[in-house]
């Protein structure tokens, strides 16, 4: 999976209109007022009191006993297999999912485990694929130890789980003694999509987080919670990899805000993503998989124009995409505009007739 932006042209336009991630997005005002605010302590030691309260919040958001802060979604990752499993291990995964092709293999490379891709549209196994990979246990074969789902797919198209495979999943897990895990990069984005509540999502996940510095707008941070017993050990793997942290409750503070202030909004990013689809769908030799949330892939190879080229175009007017899995991906957040987005539409429109 390549994850291409645009080559830097010094002569180009700055950036107007960031379409590359919602990673990309800057803290608002009252974020950063909220930043400036924030009471801090000793995050390392347990000190920190906003540190504290985000965790406590977001244990509560996912129905688990508790919660730890991390500086990002791949540290939550990685130490969840870290505590799951064990070196040799088997972990079952889709085969786009970030802990395959984004994490600089440090599953295998930490752990010793080794992770099964699992086929599936849309970036997303079905209940029965998982079902077969499954294996009788013998001295033969690797342990299967842990299956894990990414909420949404970002590969597969922003595409969310739905509540009955999640559940389904869970089932044969349990009934086949693997741990479930769950990947919630941009789990609050399915949730505003479906109505359906976090801790519901969640439900039956040993171990799930979110990141707050995608679709949530803050500059660092995820949390991932599970029971006491697997957060002490994730705070051990913390420690380990060097993600304990001091006075982070200055990063906390723009998580809480995020909390309060920014997941209904994401109704807007998703909107916004529609209308960006709508818009490039009538244009002749686009190819454009409809969102469900706030990530939009699009072909242009029907118009005559490349996808590494239409990026490249694109960035000359000071639009910014990337070429991700062989497809343009356009990420709509909270810095991308109803007016942003139809501008882009009318530059594609004139790359393609020009093509």
């Amino acid at each position: 999976m390549t994850y291409t932006p645009a080559p830097r042209d010094p002569k180009q336009l700055p950036v107007r209109i960031n379409l590359l991630s919602d990673t990309q997005t800057r803290p608002t005002p009252a974020m950063r007022e909220a930043i400036a605010r924030a009471e801090v302590g000793d995050e390392q030691i347990g000190d920190d009191p906003t540190v504290n309260l985000l965790c406590e919040r977001v244990a509560d958001l996912l129905g688990k006993e508790a919660a730890v802060f991390m500086p990002s979604g791949t540290m939550c990752n990685v130490a969840a297999t870290l505590v799951h499993c064990r070196p040799g291990d088997e972990i079952l995964a889709h085969e786009t999912a970030h802990i395959i092709a984004r994490e600089g293999g440090a599953h295998a490379a930490l752990g010793g485990f080794q992770i099964t891709p699992l086929p599936g549209a849309d970036g997303q196994f079905s209940p029965a694929t998982f079902r077969a990979a499954l294996h009788p246990r013998s001295r033969y074969q690797p342990p299967q130890t842990v299956v894990s789902v990414e909420q949404t797919a970002n590969i597969g198209g922003g595409t969310i789980w739905k509540k009955a495979a999640l559940d389904e999943i869970v089932q044969i897990a349990n009934s086949n003694g693997l741990a479930t895990h769950m990947d919630g990069a941009r789990l609050m984005n399915a949730c505003v999509a479906t109505g359906i509540g976090a801790r519901e999502m969640a439900k039956g996940w040993d171990s799930a987080w979110i990141d707050f510095s995608k679709g949530l707008g803050a500059p660092v941070g995820a949390a991932i919670a599970g029971s006491r017993e697997f957060i002490d050990e994730v705070w051990r793997w913390k420690q380990r990899l060097g993600g304990s942290m001091r006075q982070a409750g200055i990063c906390a503070a723009a998580c809480v805000h995020a909390l309060d202030h920014h997941v209904d909004r994401l109704a807007e990013d998703h909107a916004n993503a529609r209308a960006l689809a709508r818009g490039l769908s009538q244009i002749r030799g686009i190819e454009v998989q409809q969102p469900e949330t706030n990530l939009v892939f699009f072909s242009p190879d029907g118009a005559g124009v490349t996808g590494d080229d239409m990026v490249a175009r694109l960035r000359q007017h000071g639009v910014l995409l990337a070429m991700m899995d062989g497809r343009i991906r356009a990420c709509t957040h909270l810095d991308v505009t109803a007016a942003m987005i139809e501008e882009t539409v009318g530059l594609v429109r004139e790359i393609a007739r020009s093509a």
